[in-house]
C-alpha cells in the first residue's frame, strides 16, 4: 500500500516542516524587478547541479544558486520559488508571484530553463493552481517526462544504453503483433502511427495558457534527447505517420 501524504494539520505541527521553512523571510522580496533579474548573470565559478535538499533553506539556496553560475538571475529566482511553494512557505502569495513570473516572461523561461526545471514548473503548476484544467495539463508533462525517466534509468542501470534494434524483429513487427504486456503490443518501428496520433491529441492540450507551452516543450525536447522517442524517431521512415 503507497504511503500517504501527511494532512496540513499533520504538517503543520511538524518540526521538520517549520525548520526547513526557517529563515524563508530573509530569502524574500516585495519588490522584485524581473528585468534586472533577467539582465543579471550569476558568477559562482563552475556551476554544480544540487543533490538532495539541505534542511536549512539558507544552505539550500545557496547551493541552488551554484546550479545557476553562468545564467540569468531570473532562472535562479523561478528556482527560488519553486522551492519555497515545496517549503509551504506563504503559498499563496509565492504561488502568485510564480504565475506572475510565466505571465511575464514565459518565453525567456521556456527558451532558458533545461528539461528538469521544466518539468518543476509543470509540477508546481499541478500542485498550487485552481484551475482544474491547467492542474491536468501540468500532470502530463511531469507524468511524460518522468515515465521516460524511469525506463531510461532501467537502461542505464542494465548497462543496455549501447544496445541495438534487432532489423531482423523490426521486420517481423511489420507483418506480425508482438506482444508486450496487458494486452498491448510493441510499437511497429518505422511505420506506427501511435505516436502521431498522441501528438494530435497533445496539441489541443499545448493551447492552454503557460502550461500547455511547457507541456509542448517538454515533448519536443524529449524528441531531441538520447531517449526512446529520439531513437524511433530515427528509425522512422513513413512521412504521413511522423510525430514530431
Amino acid at each position: 500500500m503507497a504511503r500517504r501524504q501527511k494532512t496540513r494539520f499533520e504538517k503543520f505541527f511538524s518540526i521538520n516542516q517549520h525548520r526547513k521553512r526557517l529563515g524563508a523571510v530573509r530569502s524574500t522580496s516585495d519588490n522584485v524587478d524581473l528585468m534586472m533579474l533577467k539582465k543579471q548573470v550569476i558568477d559562482e565559478g563552475e556551476p554544480e547541479q544540487t543533490y538532495g535538499s539541505d534542511k536549512s533553506l539558507e544552505a539550500h539556496l545557496k547551493n541552488l544558486r551554484l546550479e545557476f553560475s553562468g545564467q540569468s538571475e531570473l532562472l535562479f529566482y523561478h528556482a527560488k520559488l519553486i522551492v519555497l511553494l515545496r517549503r509551504e512557505f506563504q503559498i499563496q502569495k509565492t504561488y502568485a508571484s510564480y504565475v506572475e513570473l510565466w505571465q511575464q516572461e514565459g518565453a525567456f523561461l521556456i527558451n532558458e530553463l533545461n528539461l528538469r526545471w521544466l518539468v518543476s514548473a509543470c509540477e508546481t503548476f499541478a500542485d498550487h493552481d485552481e484551475d482544474s484544467t491547467v492542474q491536468a495539463v501540468a500532470i502530463q508533462g511531469s507524468l511524460l517526462a518522468n515515465i521516460v525517466k524511469v525506463y531510461e534509468t532501467e537502461r542505464t542501470l542494465s548497462n543496455a544504453k549501447n544496445l541495438m534494434y534487432d532489423e531482423a524483429k523490426i521486420s517481423q513487427l511489420h507483418d506480425n503483433l508482438m506482444p508486450l504486456f496487458g494486452g498491448m503490443s510493441c510499437f511497429a518501428v518505422g511505420t506506427d502511427d501511435t505516436l502521431r496520433n498522441l501528438r494530435w491529441r497533445l496539441n489541443k492540450m499545448f493551447k492552454t495558457p503557460i502550461v500547455g507551452r511547457i507541456l509542448e516543450e517538454i515533448f519536443l525536447r524529449l524528441q531531441d534527447e538520447d531517449t526512446a522517442f529520439k531513437r524511433l524517431r530515427e528509425a522512422h521512415h513513413r512521412d504521413r505517420t511522423s510525430w514530431w
